[in-house]
């Protein structure tokens, strides 16, 4: 063959335009219209009028250390992160008993890895269920006692960062089934169920969460009979729990209303029960599309267990309070304090919003193939 005929091809060339890295980055999103570029300058000099001073406040002159009369000496000029040194097992753990701390915070941390775990593909395995049933009772177990030869703890003397996972965690594990089946209910044809389930939600909507946990924690235990009493941990769970799944309810009804009606009538068509058509059909398309809404479900969920200490259970925020109003010494100094649990709960709803995002990509990926 002649080798004028062979094809040769041509080397890749460089793009003319780079269109990744940080200066395309900046130009698209920082500098596209000058709109962008006014508002991008206008931040841009604000921060830089504005953080020096905070950074002389919270770095430069701010005190580390432990010590009450260096923090009154800096008041107004630096800040005083010595109050957090000081009282940070008390905000971490409320009133648990301090010489068993190590229980909460080894309890806290393998309720915080199930979670991770779970959030992990990999591991969506039947075993997972009875691994969530066997870290929950050791959960309990640690933080109750009466075994192994541990002291009681009674419920009331939790609090901190480990009663503030724990109402969360249980109230997401619990809300979200209750949600799923009060949206079916709500789109049955069966008058009664969907009367009840229209009520249930129309009810609990239309009241705040703290009057729900007052109910919960002081009005419920008037309607038992005389002598029975339910601990108010657990009156304060089932509360936020039926607070969150009408919330959820609605927005898992707004995924199945987004359905096409084809879909069902594909499900019909295969001879499918009721039951087969929503769980391998309608509610896997349904919950895809409202992943940033129940992910929000979740976050509200997760903050809004600030509002049980109405009922004396001092969470991370209450605990908080009760480690400064206690001690005349460091009251002044709720803004370093706010800040250290503002971070706290930032990091776990940041963590939450980032994993909702890592969900939605997924789902794109699999919608697109």
């Amino acid at each position: 063959m002649d080798s004028s005929s062979t094809f040769l091809p041509i080397a890749p060339r460089p793009s003319p335009v780079r269109t990744e890295g940080l200066l395309p980055w900046t130009k698209r999103n920082l500098f596209g219209d000058w709109k962008n570029a006014l508002i991008t300058v206008l931040m841009a000099a604000f921060l830089l009028w504005w953080l020096p001073g905070l950074v002389d406040w919270a770095v430069l002159k701010a005190v580390f250390s432990a010590d009450a009369d260096r923090c009154q000496a800096a008041r107004g000029i630096g800040a005083c992160w010595g109050v957090i040194n000081e009282k940070y097992r008390l905000i971490i753990f409320g009133r648990y008993p301090f010489g068993q701390q190590w229980r909460p915070e080894i309890a806290t941390i393998l309720l915080v890895a199930l979670l991770m775990v779970s959030c992990v593909r990999v591991f969506w395995k039947p075993w997972l269920a009875l691994l969530w049933l066997a870290v929950l009772a050791l959960f309990f177990g640690l933080m109750h006692g009466g075994v192994g030869g541990l002291a009681v703890v009674p419920t009331d003397r939790w609090g901190g960062l480990p009663l503030t996972v724990l109402l969360a965690t249980l109230s997401i594990v619990l809300a979200f089934p209750l949600s799923v089946g009060v949206a079916l209910g709500r789109r049955s044809k069966m008058p009664a169920i969907k009367t009840i389930c229209v009520i249930y939600v129309e009810l609990i909507r239309g009241v705040p969460l703290i009057s729900v946990l007052f109910m919960a924690s002081f009005m419920f235990p008037l309607f038992m009979p005389p002598g029975t009493s339910i601990d108010v941990l657990l009156r304060v769970l089932v509360g936020i729990t039926l607070f969150a799944a009408a919330y959820m309810a609605e927005i898992v009804r707004g995924g199945l209303q987004a359905i096409p009606k084809g879909q069902q009538e594909a499900a019909d068509t295969l001879g499918l029960s009721y039951w087969q058509a929503q769980r391998k059909i309608v509610l896997p398309q349904a919950l895809a599309l409202v992943v940033p809404g129940i992910m929000n479900n979740f976050i509200s969920i997760f903050k809004d267990t600030s509002l049980v200490t109405i009922v004396s259970l001092y969470e991370l925020t209450g605990a908080m309070g009760l480690a400064l109003n206690s001690d005349a010494n460091w009251r002044p100094f709720k803004i370093e304090a706010y800040l250290f649990i503002a971070a706290v709960y930032f990091a776990f709803c940041f963590s939450m919003s980032r994993y909702s995002l890592w969900v939605e990509k997924r789902l794109s990926a699999s919608k697109n193939r």
